[in-house]
């Protein structure tokens, strides 16, 4: 009998290993490439500032290549969402990767603005599918009570990205030019296709694959806005929307902005290196936080920390006041950014998990793509920063007050079957 019962206990100790294992594969996998879309974006802002100087664009054209970026990631993010539903998480998480990848890559090898837009858009379709589905992935594949941890910790390897991208920038450009740095970015992002391909599907996806008929695509689209998700979704539009096109419009611009304050390029860079590197406490005080206070507490704090942050920014004329409030804006921006992708696919069933959150998502891109381009067009009206970055405190405040009014709490509640 006691033999027996060391057995069991034996058996369940390594289920549990088998688990952990399991669970921190599939966090180092996908968020290898969560850091190399992050890679990209980061680049993107320093890429916009090395090409004012060498093709000598104007504000509005830096604008327009910020927002053809998140017009792919818009029809990235509903398409690919739409595919995970459809086809499975795996699948189109490679595919997003995948287009990513060589996008970047092509990138290096333009000389024209008009062959950057097109590259930027396919990367762009690339990396607006990819978070949604990587986010419904390993949310679905961890337990209920640590999956906002998980979660939040896999949007931390975005700060690693930013990171990896700030040296890159620092290091590389001022030396070596831009398009050595677009190279970079895109290489070792096929080390993480290479990674991906032996990665387990979501396994609640194939729980549900084999018991039901696929529902099509017009009805899962149609699901999304049913009485029963009708709330959630337009919490979920409106906090996307409002979050994306303060990000896109702030983080985009960043190295621009320091330049329009009197900096040199080099100097740009250096000051958006040390802001960058808040993000990373930034994502771990809210995964900490969000098992304990519930996702809607973070949600609602640190979104309230990037607007009042975003204002004094904006409003910053000494290196002292830009570190800080730059720095400010970084912690608590992408610490609400992990908590927005914990809290998403927690308000959908399996079967319209991944398009609920790609709708979103792509709700969300329309916002990246107003955001660039409203900084380009004040900027060439000699707009103030300040002036700039209120609207961006008060679209922010937006999104605090959907969640509060409009949001549930989900803290370690199951997933919806």
């Amino acid at each position: 009998m006691r033999i027996t019962q060391v057995s069991q206990a034996t058996t369940s100790q390594k289920t549990l290993v088998q688990k952990a294992v399991s669970k921190h594969k599939l966090l180092t996998i996908a968020g290898l490439g969560w850091m190399f879309d992050a890679l990209d974006v980061g680049l993107l802002s320093f890429l916009l500032a090395a090409l004012k100087q060498d093709w000598g664009l104007t504000a509005q054209q830096m604008g327009w290549i910020g927002s053809i970026n998140s017009i792919g990631m818009a029809v990235g993010a509903f398409v690919f969402g739409v595919m995970a539903d459809r086809t499975g998480r795996k699948s189109a998480f490679i595919v997003t990767l995948l287009l990513f990848s060589v996008g970047s890559g092509l990138t290096a090898l333009v000389s024209t603005l008009a062959a950057l837009l097109v590259l930027r858009f396919i990367i762009g379709m690339g990396l607006g599918g990819e978070l949604p589905v990587a986010s419904t992935l390993v949310s679905e594949s961890v337990e209920s009570h640590e999956r906002g941890r998980i979660v939040v910790l896999l949007e931390s390897f975005w700060a690693f990205g930013w990171l990896a991208a700030a040296l890159i920038a620092y290091f590389i450009i001022p030396s070596y030019g831009w398009r050595v740095a677009m190279l970079i970015s895109a290489l070792p992002a096929f080390y993480a296709i290479y990674l991906r391909w032996n990665l387990p599907d979501s396994p609640r996806f194939k729980r549900a694959e084999t018991k039901e008929a696929k529902p099509s695509i017009i009805s899962n689209i149609t699901a999304v806005w049913s009485s029963d998700y009708r709330k959630a979704t337009l919490m979920l539009w409106i906090l996307w929307f409002c979050v994306v096109f303060s990000y896109y419009g702030m983080f985009l611009w960043l190295p621009s902005v320091v330049m329009l304050k009197g900096f040199s390029l080099v100097k740009s860079f250096q000051y958006v290196l040390i802001m960058t590197l808040a993000q990373l406490p930034g994502y771990f005080t809210a995964a900490w936080l969000i098992e304990r206070y519930g996702r809607k507490f973070v949600l609602a704090t640190y979104l309230t920390g990037t607007a009042i942050s975003a204002y004094f920014f904006g409003a910053s004329d000494t290196v002292a006041q830009l570190l800080i409030f730059g720095m400010l804006l970084s912690f608590f921006n992408l610490g609400a950014w992990g908590a927005l992708y914990a809290y998403t696919p927690e308000q959908y069933p399996t079967a319209i998990r991944g398009t609920g959150a790609g709708m979103a998502a792509s709700i969300g891109r329309v916002g990246g793509i107003l955001g660039p381009l409203m900084v380009g067009y004040l900027v060439a009206m000699n707009s103030s920063i300040t002036l700039i970055f209120s609207l961006f405190c008060a679209s922010i405040m937006v999104a605090v007050v959907a969640v509060i009014w409009l949001g549930k709490e989900t803290k370690q509640m199951d997933l919806i079957p």
